[in-house]
C-alpha cells in the first residue's frame, strides 16, 4: 500500500509518499518563512494555496505509476486557513484517484513516527513544538495528555523573545547557537505538577535583557529553564505510567540541549530514548503518510463529506485503532529502594529515607536552588498538612544540606496501582481541606497518595511543589494536576472524576471547580 501524505498545519507545505511494504518514505517540503515577526496566518495560507500543489506534483513524480491507495492529511490541530488549504487539496486528490481519505491528528503523527521508528511499544511521548507542548502516555485506547502548557507553546515562547531582540522566525536556532556561548541566568521554574508554563519565563528573559544581561547570558538561562521544565515533566510521566520508553516529537526537538537532557534523564531511570531525523521532528508530511497508513489498515478512515478540518484537534480525542499495546511492566524495588519522578526513596524499617539527589541534565546552579527549595518546602507544608486534619507521613529527621527528609513508612501501595471511587472521593475531599487552609499541593497525582489497603487510611505525600495561596487559578489547577493523573492512570475514568468532584465539594468551594472547567479548555493550539 502507498499512502500520500499532505501536511500544511502552519508553515510547511508538504506532501509525502510511504510505501508499507518497502518502508520507503519519500518527502517533499516547502517551507513558508514570514519576512518579520512570527507567522502571519493570511500569508502562511497563501503560501499553502501555491506550494501544496508544486509539493504534490513533485512527490508524485516520484513514483511510478503515479497513484496511490489512500489520502491522509492534516485534519488538525493547526491554523485554520491553511488547514482549509490542505483539507480541500486532500479531498480532491481523495476524488481524482478515487481512494479512502484519512484524516490524521498532527500531534499524534508527532508521536507515531518515534514509535514507527523506534519499534517501541506505547512510549511516553514529548510533543515540543512552536505552537504546542504536550506529553502523551497510553491509557483505555487512547493517547492521554499528562501534561501540557498551560499558555504559550514551547516554540513560540523561545520565538517571542528572539524577535524582542531583532532575530528572524525562527528565533529557535538563533537562541540555541548563543546559548552554546553563555552563562546560565535565573529565570523563574514553572512546573505544576504535570503541566507547565512558559509565558512569564519568556518576559523574564525580556525584562533581563532589557535591563542589560548579555543575551548570550540570557539566551542560556532560557533554554536550561524550559528544557529542564520539559525534561522534569517527561520524568514524572514515566514514574506515573510506569513505562520505560520516551520519544521526542516536533520541531523544538531539534535542539541538541534538549535532546541531551531527556537522554541523561533516560539513561539514570534505565529507559529507552529516541530521537527521530531532523527532518521527521519538524512538521512534515512523512509522519501524516505514516500514520495514515496505520489508520487505514485499521479501517479509519473518513467519507469526504464529513472531512471538516479541526483547528483545535486535541490527541486526546482520536481512538487508537491501529494497535494493541501491552500493559506497563510493574515497578520492582531493590531491597526497598525506589526511584521516582524526582527522589530516591529507602525503605528501612518502619521508616522511609527520600533524597533528592543532583539531576545530572540540569544545570547545577538550577538543580541545587531547587533541591533545596522542594525539600524545605515539602518538609513544611507536610506537616501544616497534618495539622490540617489532612493524612500526612510524620517526619523523623531532616537535612536541608543533603535534601533529604526521613519519614514514618504509610501504606502498602500507590493510589495508582489502588485506585477506586471512594478513595478518589476521599482525595477530592482532602485537596479541599487543603485548599480551605491556604495548602496548594502542586503535585498530587496518584503516585503521591499511598493507600493501606487493610484499612483504606490514605496519606498525602511529595509536597515538594507545593505553596501557599488562597487564589481560585492555584486551587484549581491543584485539582486539575490530580484529575490528570485520574486519567492517565485508570479505564474509563469518568466514575472517578465525578467522585473527586463529589469529595470536593464536601469542604471546597465550587467557584474552584467553576474554574477548573475554564482551565480544560486551555492547552489548544496557539497561533504564532
Amino acid at each position: 500500500m502507498r499512502v500520500l501524505g499532505v501536511e500544511g498545519t502552519a508553515w510547511a507545505a508538504s506532501a509525502a509518499v510511504y510505501d508499507t511494504e518497502t518502508d520507503e518514505l519519500r518527502i517533499e517540503s516547502d517551507a513558508y518563512a514570514p519576512e518579520s515577526g512570527g507567522i502571519h496566518p493570511r500569508e502562511a495560507a497563501e503560501h499553502m494555496a501555491s506550494a501544496i500543489p508544486t509539493v504534490v506534483t513533485a512527490i508524485l513524480d516520484e513514483i511510478t505509476p503515479a497513484r496511490p491507495d489512500v489520502i491522509a492529511f492534516s485534519q488538525g490541530p493547526g491554523l485554520g486557513p491553511c488547514l482549509r488549504v490542505v483539507g480541500t487539496a486532500a479531498r480532491t486528490l481523495a476524488q481524482r484517484f478515487d481512494v479512502p481519505l484519512v484524516g490524521v491528528n498532527h500531534m499524534l503523527a508527532h508521536l507515531e513516527i518515534g514509535r514507527h521508528e523506534s519499534g517501541f511499544d506505547t512510549p511516553v511521548c514529548l510533543n515540543a513544538s512552536g505552537a504546542n507542548a504536550h506529553v502523551l502516555g497510553y491509557r483505555d485506547g487512547r493517547y492521554r495528555i499528562l501534561g501540557e502548557t498551560m499558555d504559550t507553546g514551547v516554540g513560540n515562547a523561545i520565538d517571542k523573545f528572539a524577535r524582542h531582540v531583532g532575530w528572524p522566525h525562527p528565533g529557535g536556532p538563533k537562541v540555541e547557537a548563543r546559548a552554546q556561548t553563555g552563562a546560565y541566568v535565573e529565570l523563574p521554574y514553572v512546573v505544576k505538577g504535570m503541566d507547565f508554563s512558559f509565558a512569564g519565563i519568556t518576559s523574564a528573559a525580556i525584562e533581563a535583557y532589557d535591563e542589560g544581561t548579555p543575551v548570550a547570558d540570557v539566551c542560556c538561562g532560557l533554554q536550561e529553564t524550559i528544557f529542564s521544565m520539559l525534561t522534569e515533566v517527561s520524568e514524572r510521566a514515566l514514574s506515573l505510567t510506569g513505562r520505560d520508553e520516551l520519544v521526542l516529537g516536533g520541531g523544538v526537538g531539534q535542539n541538541d540541549r534538549l535532546q541531551e537532557m531527556l537522554e541523561i534523564m533516560c539513561a539514570e531511570r534505565g529507559a529507552s530514548f529516541h530521537v527521530p531525523e531532523d527532518r521527521l521532528l519538524r512538521d512534515n508530511a512523512g509522519m501524516i503518510a505514516v500514520l495514515g497508513a496505520k489508520m487505514a489498515r485499521a479501517g479509519t478512515t473518513v467519507d469526504v463529506a464529513d472531512s471538516r478540518v479541526r483547528p483545535d484537534f486535541r490527541p486526546d480525542e482520536v481512538p487508537v485503532t491501529w494497535h494493541e499495546p501491552s500493559p506497563p511492566a510493574s515497578v520492582e524495588t531493590d531491597s526497598g529502594l525506589e526511584r521516582g519522578a524526582e527522589a530516591v526513596v529507602e525503605r528501612d524499617g518502619a521508616r522511609v529515607r527520600k533524597t533528592r539527589h543532583a539531576k545530572r541534565y540540569r544545570h547545577e546552579t538550577l538543580d541545587g536552588r531547587l533541591r533545596r527549595e522542594r525539600t524545605a518546602a515539602e518538609a513544611r507544608l507536610t506537616s501544616l498538612a497534618r495539622r490540617e486534619g489532612v493524612p500526612t507521613p510524620v517526619i523523623t529527621d531532616l537535612d536541608l544540606q543533603a535534601s533529604r527528609i526521613t519519614f514514618e513508612h504509610v501504606g502498602d501501595t500507590d493510589l495508582r496501582d489502588a485506585l477506586t471511587g471512594e478513595r478518589a472521593h476521599k482525595v477530592g475531599a482532602f485537596l479541599a481541606r487543603l485548599h480551605r487552609a491556604g495548602i496548594v499541593h502542586g503535585d498530587p497525582t496518584c503516585r503521591n497518595v499511598r493507600v493501606d489497603t487493610s484499612d483504606d487510611r490514605l496519606h498525602l505525600i511529595d509536597f515538594g511543589l507545593g505553596f501557599h495561596s488562597r487564589h481560585v487559578e492555584d486551587l484549581a489547577m491543584d485539582l486539575h494536576v490530580f484529575q490528570a493523573s485520574v486519567a492517565g492512570t485508570v479505564d474509563d475514568a469518568t466514575v472517578m472524576l465525578r467522585a473527586v468532584e463529589t469529595g470536593y465539594l464536601e469542604n471546597g468551594d465550587a467557584d474552584v471547580l467553576e474554574r477548573l472547567r475554564e482551565i480544560e479548555t486551555r492547552g489548544r493550539y496557539q497561533e504564532a
